[in-house]
């Protein structure tokens, strides 16, 4: 497997468009392009049939997704608040399919349209999807949720375009269309090795606590007593440091594996607390938690994200073996980059040091990624999706 990737900074959209897919292109060594994924910057957004056709032009892919973002990922770099234009390009062992669904609402709640997800051929275990949504007009979390009970261990990665900053301006690329609701998304070969992981950035503080009351998304008693009161003894413990970061935020931890002895960093699902109730020591949590399940309270801090980010690439490096990474896509939160990091292009560099440079994405309203091998719509988070060639030459 080969990837390019190719990033522009021209403020012509179109100049950007084909110096952006030239680079790409170069990566394949003369090889034809399987798939290609463009991402624009929103000072694009007006031009966006004529970059989608010189990408066309020059890459001449099987199949495109891609859309406009905030702020655009090619390479080592983030590149935030200026015009940008970055194309991802890759061989592939066998065809994608590239989609595009929407939702539509009825009385009984609704229903999806324009593709049927499917297990994997002959048996195989279900391939990567790629998938990139509106956030005014699909309910990514329904159709997670869906998958989840339906297609078990079928990975999506990807997230909700953040170009546009009301219903009707989002801008999604599939393959010679452009979309503005809806989802588009790209079906992997099952024959195209892929390593999927979200880091979180977050880490846990205190103890775990067995949920002994809850209703919906409220937190009533955990291990018997109010959420406020275990918070209170939580805090008192803590460094002055971590205390700041408490005020500042604060998470709550689903625990994903309640099979493990112990749990630490990378073993929930983040959440955030979305209220308190003073007069019975409740909290409002950004999901629905069941009782008897374990939760941990948790900050986020920068150290914690990059300190999480590099152990993860470096598992994936340890795994890979004898194969090599051949190119990722980044899916990045936009409260990260500079709105977290002192440092620029802080995801990007550490993802492109661990593939060899051949990385794109986008800045997300909002990440789709698997966590303990179920689905989920997260926040603050990166999501990745690491190409593998297994036969290195």
């Amino acid at each position: 497997m080969r990837v390019g990737v190719g990033v522009s900074t021209d403020p012509d959209g179109v100049a950007a468009a084909e110096a952006a897919s030239w680079a790409a292109v170069g990566g394949l060594h003369g090889e034809p392009a399987g798939l290609v994924l463009l991402f624009a910057s929103p000072h694009h957004a007006d031009p966006a049939e004529a970059i989608l056709d010189a990408v066309h032009r020059v890459a001449a892919p099987a199949a495109l997704i891609g859309c406009v973002g905030e702020s655009i990922v090619g390479g080592s770099r983030e590149i935030e608040g200026e015009p940008a234009v970055s194309v991802w390009a890759a061989t592939l062992p066998d065809p994608a399919e590239s989609f595009h669904m929407v939702f539509h609402r009825v009385d009984e709640g609704g229903a999806f349209a324009g593709w049927r997800f499917r297990g994997g051929d002959g048996g195989t275990a279900p391939p990567v999807h790629i998938v990139l949504a509106d956030p005014f007009t699909f309910p990514a979390d329904l159709l997670l949720g869906h998958l989840n009970d339906d297609l078990p261990g079928t990975p999506i990665v990807g997230g909700f375009a953040s170009g546009g900053a009301a219903p009707g301006e989002t801008i999604l690329f599939r393959d010679r269309e452009i979309h503005r609701e809806g989802a588009v998304g790209v079906r992997l070969p099952a024959s195209l090795s892929v390593r999927t992981f979200v880091s979180q950035g977050c880490r846990p503080i205190g103890q775990s606590f067995v949920v002994t009351r809850a209703e919906e998304n409220f937190l009533f008693e955990l291990g018997g007593r109010p959420p406020m009161e275990r918070l209170r003894e939580t805090v008192s413990g803590l460094s002055r440091a971590d205390q700041e970061l408490v005020s500042n935020g604060l998470h709550v931890g689903r625990v994903i594996d309640e099979y493990r002895a112990e749990f630490g960093t990378g073993d929930f699902l983040i959440r955030g607390v979305l209220g308190v109730d003073p007069s019975t020591g409740a909290i409002a949590v950004g999901d629905r938690i069941a009782v008897g399940e374990t939760v941990q309270f948790h900050v986020r801090d920068a150290a914690t994200a990059d300190e999480e980010l590099r152990s993860l690439l470096e598992r994936e490096r340890m795994t890979l073996a004898g194969g090599r990474a051949a190119g990722a896509l980044l899916f990045t939160c936009n409260g990260r980059g500079s709105r977290m990091f002192a440092s620029p292009d802080h995801d990007a560099r550490l993802v492109s040091d661990a593939v060899g440079g051949a990385v794109a994405g986008f800045f997300c309203a909002g990440e789709l990624g698997p966590v303990g091998g179920r689905n989920f719509v997260h926040g603050f988070t990166a999501s990745l999706a690491i190409f593998v060639d297994d036969e290195p030459s």
